[in-house]
């Protein structure tokens, strides 16, 4: 199921093509709304647990660890 999420300030992230073709990294305007699947995981930082979630996009690209605070649900 797609999202619409919106950015809450401009971020760098690493965004995979196709696996097989190496990470490329892309600034995302704060206040852009895209749609995304989202699959939410916990990663441990060592000092804190951070939410974030990996984000499928409609054009077949993924912005993998993208913390929640981040972006919000534009719905």
């Amino acid at each position: 199921m797609y999202h619409s999420v919106q950015l809450n300030a401009d971020v760098w992230v690493d965004l995979e093509r196709s696996p097989k073709l190496p990470l490329e990294r892309v600034l995302l305007r704060g206040s852009t709304r895209m749609r995304a699947q989202i699959r939410p995981h916990v990663i441990d930082t060592g000092a804190e647990h951070v939410e974030v979630a990996d984000l499928f996009f409609e054009d077949g690209t993924t912005a993998r660890c993208v913390p929640f605070a981040w972006f919000s649900f534009a719905e």
